[in-house]
């Protein structure tokens, strides 16, 4: 009952003129974003976090999060249409959805990308519904040592699901750490690696590195791409609706992607990526045809389509109820949310209830949203495809600068986020990847703090995270990891993951 009443409550707010307005806004930029290559939901919302402080926060977490499960919606149609993933949640629907194409059934591909992802966002929204009140309870339990060792759990799984090699994933968690530490003691009051600089004082700007590692970093190096590397596949696209057949070959498949998208949504890391991975791979190991796969196999896009929007869904659980980021673009949420005043975790259900479930079934409306924009508008985003680059990045990098800018009016936040484009750019080109950088820049100072909490009321005795059952818990998990991943088997296991999703 209190489920239904809560639901009511969700529709209410997110039924509201302006409320459907935003989410409307947030998926026709999610596809915007997901249908053009080198553009993704983690560049989006880094420039539009300067926007937030004048949009009230229900409306804005609305657009936010319909940008990024819109993004993977977007991913799919040039992974079909061009073989170019929009998102790199989509390359593994590329492997067949492309092949589909070729020989004339596209608008299969793109109805199958579609309604899977539909089915798999309407069962994601019902599981954030109905699992997050009792994790919200749990998280009730939890004082200074259990969210330190949840946020040391949350790092080492960032670790290990960060694709390449796991020295570097390591190399980039310090390195988020690291800069997290430039700022003001919160106990002392005490200045900490600002060099004298005024500016450094309070640390740096979230979104300075969020907009110059991923906006500015990633635009140079889309240009640094020679032009032929697009790929044109421009054809009309006919027959959107699959026939009984393929109904019958694609529905366990998405079920089968629905569940696991579920499960690995809420695991720190890549898990909208690798829940699309696993499935792929899970079918293609059930199919009694699995030479199939890779020459236009239905099954092959309907599972990692649901199972990257479902995982996309979920992903938004530890957020929600813990305040714990389990991906860079839930690392920017947690940013806007502290921008906009509200405090991550338990306490926002209720504290601002009507926040908390409206954008829960805000998420059911734009995944509606999304169903009756990316069937009708598959003409328009194939037509995007042909925009330049020359004419594209200038115009995102000029929005950029105006949006760091405005942060606080000060040209050092401009310089900052030059310094890290070049940073970033030089991640690219390196192969380190930039999002173990950012949780761990967001979840460092926040478990530093609950570490010397915890050590203050436990009078320096350690024993105090063995002691507390669920801290002890996870802390063995966190262990358990870090074992697990330096077996030999299970490390060559993980990079033959990443190796062919790449």
């Amino acid at each position: 009952m209190d489920l239904l009443q809560n639901l009511v409550l969700g529709f209410q707010t997110s039924l509201s003129l302006a409320n459907l307005g935003y989410a409307f806004l947030g998926a026709l930029l999610g596809t915007l974003i997901g249908v053009l290559p080198g553009l993704g939901p983690i560049a989006t919302i880094a420039m539009l976090l300067p926007s937030m402080y004048t949009l009230p926060p229900t409306s804005a977490l609305i657009m936010l999060a319909g940008i990024y499960y819109g993004a993977q919606y977007g991913g799919s149609t040039t992974a079909i249409l061009i073989n170019v993933p929009g998102e790199a949640s989509s390359v593994v629907t590329a492997l067949d959805g492309y092949q589909m194409a070729r020989r004339g059934h596209a608008g299969k591909a793109l109805a199958t990308a579609a309604l899977a992802s539909f089915f798999a966002g309407t069962v994601g929204t019902l599981v954030v519904a109905a699992f997050a009140p009792p994790l919200t309870s749990l998280a009730f339990e939890f004082g200074a040592p259990e969210y330190c060792a949840l946020m040391f759990l949350g790092l080492v799984g960032a670790v290990i699901l960060a694709s390449g090699s796991l020295p570097k994933a390591m190399a980039m968690v310090v390195l988020g750490l690291l800069l997290g530490q430039i700022n003001t003691d919160v106990i002392t009051a005490v200045p900490r690696f600002s060099f004298g600089i005024p500016e450094l004082m309070d640390g740096i700007n979230f979104t300075v590195i969020a907009m110059g590692i991923f906006s500015f970093g990633e635009i140079i190096a889309n240009l640094g791409r020679p032009p032929g590397q697009r790929e044109t596949f421009v054809r009309k696209v006919t027959n959107l609706m699959p026939d009984k057949e393929d109904f019958k070959a694609a529905a366990p498949a998405t079920v089968r992607g629905t569940l696991l998208g579920c499960l690995l949504g809420v695991l720190p890391g890549a898990g909208p990526m690798l829940a699309s991975f696993s499935s792929y791979t899970i079918e293609k190991k059930l199919s009694k045809t699995p030479q199939a796969f890779g020459k236009g196999a239905i099954e092959g896009v309907a599972a990692p389509e649901a199972a990257n929007n479902s995982g996309a869904q979920t992903s938004f659980i530890p957020m929600l109820t813990l305040g714990i980021p389990t991906s860079a673009v839930m690392a920017l949420m947690v940013g806007a949310m502290t921008i906009m005043g509200i405090q991550p975790g338990p306490q926002v259900m209720t504290a601002n209830p009507s926040l908390f479930w409206g954008l829960v079934t805000s998420m059911w409306i734009g995944n509606l949203m999304l169903v009756i924009l990316n069937l009708p508008l598959i003409g328009i985003w194939v037509r995007l495809l042909t925009v330049p680059y020359r004419f594209l990045f200038p115009a995102i990098m000029a929005f950029c600068a105006i949006g760091v800018y405005s942060l606080s009016n000060n040209t050092f936040d401009v310089y900052c986020a030059a310094v890290f484009a070049v940073i970033g750019f030089a991640f690219h080109k390196l192969g380190f990847e930039p999002a173990p950088l950012i949780l761990g820049f967001v979840l460092g100072p926040m478990m530093e703090e609950n570490l010397r909490r915890a050590l203050l009321m436990a009078r320096g005795d350690w024993s105090v995270f063995l002691t507390r059952p669920i801290a002890a818990t996870m802390i063995a998990l966190a262990i358990a990891l870090m074992v697990m991943i330096a077996l030999p088997a299970i490390g060559k296991k993980r990079e033959a993951v990443f190796v062919e999703q790449e």
